[in-house]
């Protein structure tokens, strides 16, 4: 804190429609304080970079949080937050026009047309041969495979409906909540190589963990229905260029379209590789930064967490005026533990709230009576206690 202002130090490009919500008589908001009391920022590697102890919380504006050493944070018991679903929209309309282009030969027919030249007869007759050589197919009819049906996913499910596709889906870590988000034609698939021996499209929308880490390989590439089109939104690491090179190379597939090239994919015949388009609208950017902001302000001011990736979801309205936050190891007694030093320092309980997530827990006690700065130091004294504060 400095002159009792939140220092909030910002990477990458965030939206100024979301910083604006930061007041400046509460945040001191720039890119080179060098104690931090939270991180905002989009892309920027945070694997190597050093935990300040003022940290108390990150914000991702995006979904993907691959760039961020989330368990050398959840072990410092500091949230990591993200925005699922802000920019569902952005990347939902580029998969839509991954499958026009290249269920239409859109690219190559484009690059055909740029290299023609001669008399108007002669372009004209040339265009005649390009009109048969790239002849395409409609959706319509026509099977999308979505391996992720988050907020994402599901998007792209419902749009791929309205076009006249049939829709399967996989996704092992479907919540209930998304469950019934989901549209009910969608046919639910019970493996990823169900969907890959099933769809003409498929598309991907999960985030980059060891077990999706070259979901398709030179192996489960095999699987994949002849003369298939591949769809790359979602992180570079989930396909294995090398495969999907072969593939295309042998005619197997159809068409890869990405937003990861790489030095195998580019220039490679039927790769379609854009430059990590899919967030990048003013919408979308938009969109995240207002709500990766609201979210950081809530935990910084209320203690309230939402949509944490290594946090559990903790709500409270404030019944008092006085408040403090818990972060602990889930283990028993903890929260005997911060009630009986509260009593000890003669404050009365008005609500508590206690939510655990794997080897986390997270408490927020409102009081009857203002909270001593010692009692900090008493309950962060406890063994188990990784961070205390008041809010």
């Amino acid at each position: 804190m400095d002159d009792g202002k939140c220092k909030v130090l910002v990477y990458d490009n965030i939206s100024e429609t979301g910083l604006e919500h930061l007041s400046k008589d509460r945040y001191q908001v720039n890119a080179d304080t060098g104690d931090p009391d939270a991180i905002l920022l989009r892309s920027r590697n945070m694997q190597e970079m050093k935990i300040n102890s003022s940290l108390k919380a990150v914000g991702r504006a995006g979904a993907g949080v691959n760039n961020i050493p989330v368990q050398r944070l959840s072990e410092a018991g500091i949230p990591v937050f993200n925005t699922p679903g802000a920019n569902a929209n952005a990347v939902k309309e580029l998969v839509v026009a991954g499958l026009l282009l290249s269920c239409r030969n859109v690219i190559q027919a484009w690059q055909y047309t740029e290299s023609l030249a001669g008399t108007p007869e002669e372009i004209s007759a040339a265009v005649e041969i390009g009109k048969k050589k790239y002849a395409g197919s409609e959706l319509p009819g026509r099977t999308l495979g979505i391996i992720g049906l988050g907020a994402i996913g599901r998007s792209v499910a419902d749009t791929a409906l309205q076009l006249g596709m049939r829709v399967i889906g996989h996704d092992p870590m479907l919540t209930v909540e998304g469950a019934w988000q989901l549209p009910t034609e969608v046919a639910r698939a019970s493996s990823v190589a169900e969907v890959l021996a099933n769809a003409d499209f498929i598309t991907f929308h999960v985030p980059l963990t060891d077990d999706t880490r070259y979901m398709i390989n030179e192996h489960t590439i095999r699987a994949i229905r002849p003369g298939a089109s591949l769809l790359n939104f979602a992180r570079a690491g989930i396909v294995e260029d090398s495969a999907v090179a072969k593939a295309l190379s042998t005619g197997s597939l159809h068409a890869y379209t990405t937003d990861f090239p790489s030095p195998e994919l580019i220039g490679t015949p039927g790769v379609i590789a854009l430059p990590h388009l899919g967030a990048s609208t003013v919408e979308a950017e938009e969109n995240c930064a207002r709500m990766v902001v609201e979210q950081i302000r809530d935990f910084l001011e209320n203690g309230n967490i939402r949509n944490s990736v290594n946090f559990p979801a903790v709500m409270l309205p404030r019944g008092t005026s006085y408040r403090v936050v818990v972060t602990n190891a889930n283990v028993p007694n903890m929260l005997g533990q911060i009630s009986t030093a509260m009593a000890q320092g003669g404050l009365n309980i008005h609500d508590m709230i206690n939510q655990s997530r794997n080897t986390l827990a997270y408490t927020v006690v409102d009081t009857d009576s203002p909270i001593a700065p010692d009692m900090v130091a008493r309950l962060q004294a406890i063994d188990g206690v990784l961070h205390a504060r008041i809010v």
